[in-house]
């Protein structure tokens, strides 16, 4: 089952210092979000985060509410958070919830970075 899989992630520093992206790969659900949740509250926070969901399936509200909770991190501590890379089923999600209002989303993890 597509919920069933697990979720990996890979830290990698930004073209800049002050930047960092998390690349995902697997579904970010309940099941599994529990290690990429405890890797942000140990992690700086630089000026600019990304989150590359290119390799992320699917995600459910917990998925969402862990992103939402790192947004609101970030937004307090001077930074910004931008998602990239999101396919259509993620970003029905983020749609249906009206977070794609409040979220900056983009394309790519490139077109994230330029519009730091």
């Amino acid at each position: 089952m597509l919920t069933d899989a697990p979720l990996t992630y890979e830290q990698k520093q930004g073209k800049t210092a002050d930047t960092l992206v998390y690349v995902l790969s697997g579904p970010l659900t309940l099941r599994n979000m529990f290690e990429l949740q405890a890797a942000l509250r140990g992690a700086p926070t630089p000026t600019l985060v990304v989150f590359d969901l290119t390799g992320v399936p699917y995600m459910d509200s917990a998925g969402m509410g862990l992103v939402m909770n790192h947004y609101v991190h970030c937004q307090t501590h001077g930074s910004r958070l931008v998602v990239a890379g999101a396919n259509s089923r993620v970003l029905d999600l983020l749609k249906v919830t009206r977070v794609d209002s409040v979220l900056p989303l983009k394309p790519t993890v490139e077109a994230a970075v330029a519009g730091a």
